[in-house]
């Protein structure tokens, strides 16, 4: 069932835990496509300046402000730890959404998930189109910038959506394990769909990678570690 596939993804992240000792410097991961992979649904410019210049400053913010956290947490400045939490919580979700999201989408895309996740949908939806109906739903709902998800509600074994505002990361705001999110911040589609949000989500749906959202569960548990590892050394401390 997909729920034990979640749970076993989850006891293994464990071993996760330990990398807090050591930190590293963050990076931009390498998209899996070329930029212009994903049109005509998503152009080009829209997916470069999106990865290449916001994902980016996301990162280096990130690394900046959690120097300074250090610095902070070394001359037992209290004060300045918590000033500097907010950006630790936009930067650091702002990394880790988009981590996720880039691998989200797939130029092979679209249609419909199989086996269990489709299973799994009908169960806690009704069908995969009221699930699209759902997230769709709560997508075009967020007020200003955000996310409308799809997650794992470990607790009570069944999937759930929710929308979180600005870039507040779904697991470390909500509980549940992110599987699918896509990001209505005007920068993911402004260019090409103007301020017609509901557009974008249409067109969105013709590059959902269901393969890997049906993988974070199973075969790349190893991908979602790393996800729950980077979240692990951005908030654990704060």
């Amino acid at each position: 069932m997909l729920s034990r596939a979640v749970c076993g993804t989850s006891r293994q992240l464990a071993p996760a835990l330990g990398y807090l000792g050591s930190r590293q410097k963050h990076s931009l991961p390498d998209l899996p496509y070329d930029y212009g992979a994903l049109e005509p649904h998503i152009n080009a410019q829209i997916m470069q300046l999106h990865h290449s210049k916001h994902h980016a400053a996301y990162v280096n913010n990130l690394n900046v402000t959690e120097e300074k956290y250090q610095e902070a947490l070394a001359k037992g400045d209290v004060t300045a730890q918590i000033a500097l939490q907010p950006a630790l919580k936009f930067n650091g979700g702002g990394h880790i959404n988009h981590s996720i999201f880039w691998t989200n989408l797939s130029p092979n895309g679209g249609g419909e998930p199989k086996g269990e996740l489709l299973e799994a949908i009908k169960r806690d939806f009704g069908s995969f189109d009221k699930f699209k109906e759902k997230l769709t739903a709560a997508s075009v709902g967020v007020q200003g910038s955000g996310w409308g998800w799809l997650g794992f509600n470990k607790e009570r074994g069944h999937l759930q959506i929710a929308a979180c505002p600005n870039q507040d990361p779904l697991q470390g705001t909500t509980g549940l394990i992110p599987l699918l999110g896509i990001d209505v911040w005007e920068h993911a589609y402004y260019l090409q769909y103007k301020n017609v949000r509901p557009d974008y989500l249409k067109a969105i749906w013709n590059v959902i990678n269901w393969e890997n959202i049906h993988g974070l569960q199973k075969v790349n548990h190893d991908r979602y570690a790393e996800y729950v590892k980077l979240f692990m050394t951005i908030f654990v401390v704060v």
